[in-house]
Parts: structure tokens; sequence; C-alpha cells
């Protein structure tokens, strides 16, 4: 599977797990691990110790790491979830929705 389908900053949308169709933002990826971390996605509580960073102490909701198989790039003019293709533009790759020919850049 190619990993290079999800980058930072992709709109992209759950497609297993308990978030199934929640969309959010992407935060990180680890091609290493094949997880990436999306805002509002996969939230877990964390305990946090009282600090000069966080007075009160106490849970704190973060986003954990999920597959990047359970992810697809989220296609506004579609809304829904698309599968890329890479195609070549003079001297470079783009990424481009198959359905619905979308630019993704």
């Amino acid at each position: 599977m190619s990993v290079e389908r999800i980058k930072k900053d992709d709109i992209v949308v759950a497609i297993a797990g308990r978030d199934k169709g929640k969309t959010g933002k992407v935060v990180a990826v680890n091609v290493k691990r094949g997880v990436v971390l999306v805002e509002g996605v996969n939230l877990v509580k964390k305990a946090v110790r009282k600090s000069e960073a966080a007075p009160e102490g106490g849970f704190v909701e973060r986003p954990a790491p999920i597959a990047i198989s359970n992810v697809m790039p989220w296609d506004a003019k579609a809304k829904k979830g698309v599968r890329i293709s890479r195609v070549r533009e003079g001297d470079r790759s783009v990424r481009v929705a198959k359905g619905t020919g979308t630019r993704f850049e």
C-alpha cells in the first residue's frame, strides 16, 4: 500500500474504528509505523500532572495514532472519502482523486 497518499494538513475521513465517519485535519504522519494523527479523531484521555504549563493537572483529551489504512482523503466536492492516484504533470507528480478528478496539493 502506498503511504504517500496521506500528507500533513490533508483533510481525511475515518473509514473504520469507533470514530468511523468523522473528519479532521492530519497533524502528523509516521511513515515507518504506518500511522497518522488526526485532529478530533481517536481521542484518548491522558492524565496530566500539575506543572507550570498545566497548573490544574487532571485529564486532557488528545488524539492517538490511527492506522493510515483506516483513513481516506476527504473530497469536499464529492462530500465523501476518495481514492487517490498519482498523475505526472510535466516534471512533477500530482495527487488526483480517482472518481472526481479533484487535485490534492
